[in-house]
This record gives structure tokens, sequence and C-alpha cells, in this order.
């Protein structure tokens, strides 16, 4: 797996979390308990910090990224769909980031929230927790967010981790 240090500044990897071999992961980035990082993922805390929680999945082809002013901040139970792109926000616990979907400087995105795939948020938007953001630019529709499939989406990749620490192996 490709994990770096940036100067002294070197990732912190929770043991049970899964990083895919063809993920990448550097310097100033927490990753915690049973949370996944999948194939093509980058999380590159080089100006500032990335934290991920426990039990969230980061997918495949996503891009994390900071500033130093605006720290990337994804809480506990959360999904990351693929392609998505995460700069300086904060994503609170059990929400989800659709595939495709981009999240700018100071959004905040609340519990159990949605963005939907392909949404663009604005910087210093905030989507309130149970809401839907959808389109581009994103319009924010309260109540719309169905926090239970998050809460399955997000086991589900937990499960998934699991079985790829038993059954992944290289083939050349």
């Amino acid at each position: 797996m490709a994990i770096y240090a940036l100067g002294d500044v070197e990732p912190s990897i929770d043991p049970s979390a899964f990083v895919h071999p063809d993920a990448v992961v550097i310097g100033r980035v927490s990753i915690g308990p049973n949370s996944s990082v999948w194939p093509g993922a980058v999380l590159r805390g080089d100006y500032g910090e990335i934290r991920v929680g426990a039990r969230t999945s980061i997918q495949d082809g996503t891009v994390v990224h900071a500033t130093a002013e605006c720290p990337t901040l994804i809480g506990d139970d959360c999904v990351v769909g693929h392609l998505a792109h995460l700069e300086g926000c904060v994503i609170a616990n059990g929400a989800l980031v659709g595939s495709n979907s981009v999240v700018l400087h100071e959004v905040h995105v609340g519990e159990g929230a949605t963005v939907a795939a392909g949404a663009v948020v604005r910087n210093r938007t905030t989507v309130p927790p149970g809401a839907l953001a959808l389109g581009v630019p994103a319009v924010v529709r309260e109540g719309l967010s169905n926090p239970a499939d998050i809460t399955d989406g997000a086991a589900l990749y937990v499960t998934n981790t699991a079985r790829y620490r038993a059954e992944l192996r290289r083939l050349d």
C-alpha cells in the first residue's frame, strides 16, 4: 500500500482499518477503526489535516485534500462514494457523500445528511442534519435524506473490509 510520510508527518491508521494497496495516503491523515480506503483513492494531508472516523468508507477514485485553514473531517459511519472530491469540509457522523460529487471549503454536511451523486456543494454551505443536497450548484432540501440507508451502506463496507482482508490476493 502507498502510505507516505511527508517530512516528519506520518499518517495514523488504526490497525483494524483497511487501506487497499492501490490507494495513496500521504502526511497528516488519520483513519479510524474499521474504516476503509478503496483502490485509486487519494488522501493527501500535505497542507492540512484529514481525519476519517470509525466505520467510514472512502470509495474508489475519491480525492480528499485539505488546506492549512480548512481541515477535512469525516465522521463515523459515513459513506463517501466513488470519485468524490472533498476539500476543507466537515462531514458529520452517518452522512453520505454521493459518487462524483464535490464538497468544497468550509462546507458542513450534517449528521445523517446526503450529498447526492454529481452534486457540487459550494464553499461555506451548510447541509443540515437529515437534509439532501443535489444539483450543480447544490440545492439543499431538508428532511429528504434516508439515514437508515446510510447506516446500512456503512455496515456493508465494514463487512466488505473483512472479506478483502481474508480473500484479496494479487495475480501477476
